[in-house]
């Protein structure tokens, strides 16, 4: 049975922090939710990249073949709007947990790299890197900056692209086994800002036989899938958990 609260709910939230607390192994999976509060757009939601930009000009295997300058300028776009923002609280509140031994691990559809910059270790990043960059016909290494500066491979002369994935590629096998592991073991597991819309990320909460927990600014009807089930922003529910974690 699941039961749903508004962030501002002290009750909803000290539960989140006692299941945190006495959890043995707990993995947290995050979503482009997690950073809006850091003025990155997520995908889906009323402001989001999609509702600007069609994904199936942009963000595919096609797009990046037959429309690469289209393809180029949306991720150049991206990539320098990562460079301005910087990590929210609520991103050095689960570094703190992690430190701290209260989280195992952190599952994430994000590809800003905001996790490992405010101090997690054990990140797996189911849909690529913004961060790293490579050819598209030689899969040779490159930079951000020959990337940036719509420069050639230089071993064979292909289109440079970022190490993200896009739509109908398949994800890297060891962050997605990885993740898989760490759900499998974990007596709790918190969603936080996705919309869990994307598969196989989106089934993920489905392989623990732990508590589920799922945050997010939008929920627009019950979700009986989860154990609980909290209304907020990422960072601000993260701060209040947090309130009750280090009082106790």
């Amino acid at each position: 049975m699941s039961f749903k609260a508004d962030a501002d709910d002290s009750k909803e939230t000290g539960t989140l922090a006692d299941w945190l607390q006495h959890a043995t192994h707990a993995t947290i999976l995050t979503g482009a939710g997690m950073s809006t509060e850091s003025d990155i757009p997520d995908f889906r939601s009323k402001e989001g990249w999609w509702n600007r930009v069609d994904p199936r000009t942009v963000a595919t295997p096609e797009a990046l073949q037959n429309h690469y300058d289209l393809f180029h300028e949306f991720y150049a776009m991206r990539i320098k709007r990562i460079k301005s923002c910087t990590p929210h609280t609520g991103y050095n509140i689960l570094a703190d947990w992690e430190k701290n031994g209260l989280i195992q691990a952190i599952s994430t559809q994000n590809v800003d790299g905001f996790h490992t910059r405010a101090g997690n270790e054990h990140v797996y990043e189911l849909h690529g890197s913004l961060h790293q960059f490579r050819c598209a016909h030689c899969a040779r290494p490159s930079s951000e900056k020959q990337f940036l500066n719509k420069e050639n491979c230089q071993h064979c002369g292909g289109h440079l692209r970022p190490g993200v994935v896009l739509f109908g590629e398949t994800l890297p096998e060891d962050s997605w086994k990885a993740s898989l592991a760490h759900i499998r073991r974990s007596d709790l597991v918190i969603v936080i800002g996705t919309s869990l819309k994307v598969y196989p990320a989106s089934e993920l909460p489905n392989m623990t036989e732990g508590k589920t927990v799922y945050i997010n600014a939008e929920v627009d009807h019950p979700n009986t899938r989860f154990d609980l089930v909290i209304k907020g922003k990422a960072g601000e529910v993260l701060q209040q958990v947090n309130a009750f974690v280090t009082s106790t």
